[in-house]
């Protein structure tokens, strides 16, 4: 198995249909809901140079794209795939290292950010440099968030106005103060317990709060 990471160009837009297929299957999987992606909109990435793809031989095993929001103030990294028969090696940390690096180098100065349910995404985002923030530390594009609306939890972050979900959104900072590696991994083990933690009473209170509407209907 011999996987290549590189730059996705006009080279690669007649794979966007499987890419688009992997990262929908992954969201069902997953239970996120997030709204499919468009081949159209996929193949764009790649001519603009915006994309990193991972492949074994002909066949793509890989993804991440890049994303502006708020006239270019933020950059997230969106739609990291790896195909079920690649996960597991690491491939995942390559892909959002390798966009991360791109991310830098096309917009320098800008703030990257993400929201993620996933504890193995905040581990690399966390590795990378990012920290766990609030919600109004991140755009407050419109159309950013309406990205969520598909997604079965969106009530969560309706209720909550928008300060929070379960999702935690996590920032990087150009120039932030480096910490290192050692208390960076004692932060992360104690920020996976609280996000654990804030999941589980997140869910449970709502489930409680539907079961009070049903009970009154």
């Amino acid at each position: 198995m011999k996987v290549q990471l590189m730059v996705a160009t006009s080279n690669h837009t007649e794979l966007a249909e499987q890419i688009v297929e992997l990262i929908a299957t992954a969201a069902k999987l997953r239970g996120t809901g997030i709204a499919r992606r468009d081949p159209m909109y996929i193949r764009k990435k790649m001519l603009e140079g915006k994309a990193i793809i991972a492949m074994d031989g002909e066949q793509p095993v890989g993804f991440c794209y890049i994303e502006t929001w708020d006239n270019k103030k933020y950059v997230v990294n969106s739609g990291l795939i790896v195909h079920p028969d690649y996960r597991g090696i690491g491939l995942a940390s390559k892909i959002k290292e390798a966009a991360f690096n791109l991310s830098r180098k096309k917009y320098p100065g800008v703030k990257l950010f993400g929201i993620t349910t996933s504890l193995a995404v905040m581990k690399i985002n966390s590795k990378l440099g990012y920290k766990p923030v609030t919600f109004s530390e991140l755009t407050q594009d419109e159309a950013f968030w309406k990205g969520c609306e598909s997604c079965p939890n969106y009530d969560i972050l309706t209720r909550n106005n928008r300060k929070n979900c379960i999702c935690t959104g996590m920032l990087y900072v150009p120039g932030a103060v480096e910490i290192k590696s050692s208390e960076r991994k004692k932060r992360i083990d104690l920020y996976y317990r609280w996000v654990k933690l804030k999941q589980f009473g997140f869910l449970k209170k709502f489930k409680k709060s539907n079961e009070k509407s049903s009970i009154s209907i």
